[in-house]
């Protein structure tokens, strides 16, 4: 079957296609790119225009048509223009999964200046150090947002808040985002480059600090063409294997928004995809199971594209049965890596939704593969093929490419990866070689040009979706006194899929307790970045040659011991 996909894959992508593929200099490199993309992601979302009063944003009972969203981000573009905001500033959004969210985000990168996507688990200190190292002109935060952001406000005299869903009794500083939208529905002029920046997404740092990955408006476009070819190629292939006739196109797509609009997953992926189509999105405000499902039922939701763990709860949850769930016709997401048992569990439980999955990067500015319906149960160990505008190798530890079937770090080059890292020239260079980016992650790539995850090479816990770089924990729990040694590894979690371990020795002469050591972490670092498992040694903890802390005997070991 891998040989009709391969196939309608070459006639998808050859001279004269609407996927078409061409060489581009980019950052200096020559790389693949779609020849028929927009130029930037102002074209990008005017051109979804056309859509009307369809339904665009969906959440609780407030419902925002495609022709209402246009009018609201001219004026917000507007405001922006009016106050001082310049093409090539940077705009703060801080908040949870409001329809403002995506409202904002098209104005900002219409106008030509670029998103900061903030975190909202982030504590005082993570808040302080992105606003610090991002420098935006502009914040805008939900109740939550501001009242941690008043902590640190005299750090940022300059920066101009304004408040979203917040009563006027509780702005202070804060403008209300109902004088925004006062202003003009009129766009202001702008000048907008492909390679210039979109938005920029933090991702935890192996140094113990988040780097500030650069997303221009070619790597976001060049992702969602990937996203629209992968499901395009795969359904054709199924249907010729099938020998059927060309069905009629498929409605607009209805997805459900679960994940944070912070990552590439919900923004670059869920939202990108369902925009450009002329679909809805529905947002949930948390993630909740039985919500979910009774959403799926009540807006006949088409797709749920999240971390594996919602599928998996939805599947397993007691009340499964009694919701409509057939409107769905994908199930699965990225974030973390979709089990393959969680794979036959959607194929063999579902209706009508095909498990489907995503792997990708905040540096890819989305997905680096994409596997779905027939394919993925053939594979299910398997990611799928590399999209078309990124070229994959595998390599060993000299960068040299190994062939089919060999084990190596897998380097992906093409659009839709990142810039760079915002103000590290050096983590950049580290990352980036001639435009191949190194994933971190060691694979295999077999005979049908599919990728297989065999390990990570970047320290790292995937729990629940979220990044946990260790480092970043290590030094918060380091920063206590009592503390001598620490090293931080992945805990596997039937429910997250990881969670975050700790192995600790105390200094001689000094006591501290589990709940105390979380309680430190948690002053630094965000909720899901605090050790949920901690063991305290009676011994130094062991070292290799180099002087490092040998993590994986640490987790056998302690694996059998009962943690903190």
């Amino acid at each position: 079957m891998f040989d009709v996909l391969n196939s309608v894959w070459e006639e998808m992508v050859a001279t004269g296609s609407p996927f078409e593929i061409v060489t581009r200099d980019i950052h200096g490199v020559p790389q693949r790119d779609f020849k028929t993309a927009p130029p930037n992601l102002g074209a990008f979302w005017r051109a979804t225009e056309t859509h009307g009063d369809r339904d665009y944003l969906v959440y609780q009972d407030e419902r925002v048509g495609y022709a209402e969203a246009h009018k609201v981000t001219r004026s917000i573009a507007q405001y922006l223009h009016q106050t001082g905001v310049k093409e090539g500033d940077r705009v703060a959004i801080a908040m949870r999964n409001y329809p403002e969210y995506m409202l904002i985000y098209w104005a900002v990168v219409s106008m030509g200046a670029s998103v900061v996507g903030m975190n909202a688990w982030w504590v005082e200190d993570e808040m302080a150090y992105a606003l610090s190292d991002a420098q935006p002109v502009v914040a805008f935060m939900d109740k939550e947002r501001l009242e941690r952001f008043r902590g640190i406000r005299a750090q940022f005299p300059d920066l101009q808040v304004i408040g979203v869903r917040i009563p006027d009794a509780d702005l202070g500083f804060a403008k209300p985002y109902s004088e925004v939208l006062t202003a003009d529905s009129v766009w202001p002029e702008a000048t907008l480059d492909s390679d210039q920046d979109a938005c920029i997404f933090y991702t935890s740092g192996t140094t113990g600090r988040p780097k500030g990955a650069q997303l221009t408006h070619r790597s976001c476009i060049a992702n969602a063409l990937n996203m629209v070819f992968m499901t395009g190629v795969q359904a054709e292939a199924l249907r010729r294997i099938a020998g059927l006739e060309p069905s009629p196109p498929a409605p607009p797509p209805v997805a459900l928004v679960a994940t944070p609009l912070f990552h590439v997953t919900a923004n670059n992926c869920v939202a990108y995809l369902a925009t450009l189509a002329g679909g809805s999105l529905v947002h949930m405000y948390k993630w909740d199971a039985v919500e979910a499902m009774r959403l799926i039922e009540k807006e006949k939701v088409t797709a749920l594209s999240a971390v594996p763990v919602m599928s998996r709860e939805i599947i397993l949850h007691p009340d499964f049965r009694k919701y409509d769930l057939t409107s769905l016709t994908t199930m699965g997401g990225g974030g973390a890596a979709l089990q393959p048992d969680l794979v036959h569990k959607i194929d063999q439980e579902m209706t009508a939704a095909r498990p489907n999955t995503g792997y990708g990067m905040t540096e890819t500015s989305g997905i680096i593969t994409s596997m779905g319906a027939d394919f993925f149960v053939a594979k299910p160990a398997s990611c799928g093929r590399a999209v078309p505008t990124l070229e994959a190798k595998c390599v060993d530890e000299a960068g040299q490419a190994l062939g089919a079937g060999q084990i190596g770090e897998l380097w992906v080059r093409g659009a839709n990866v990142i810039k760079g890292y915002l103000n590290r020239e050096q983590a950049t260079a580290d990352s980036i070689t001639e435009g191949w980016l190194h994933t971190g992650d060691v694979a295999y790539i077999d005979e049908d040009g599919c990728i297989f995850l065999v390990d990570r090479a970047k320290d790292m816990v995937i729990r629940g979706g979220e990044n946990v770089y260790c480092a970043e924990v290590e030094n918060a729990v380091f920063s206590h006194d009592a503390v001598a040694e620490c090293a931080v590894f992945a805990v596997p979690d039937e429910r997250l899929g990881e969670e975050v371990g700790a192995a600790v020795y105390v200094r001689p002469d000094h006591e501290v307790s589990a709940d105390a050591l979380r309680a430190h972490v948690a002053l630094q670092l965000a909720p899901f970045k605090v050790p949920k498992h901690i063991w305290f040694v009676a011994e130094p903890l062991p070292r290799n040659a180099n002087g490092k802390f040998v993590k994986r005997s640490l987790q056998e070991s302690l694996a059998l011991a009962d943690a903190e």
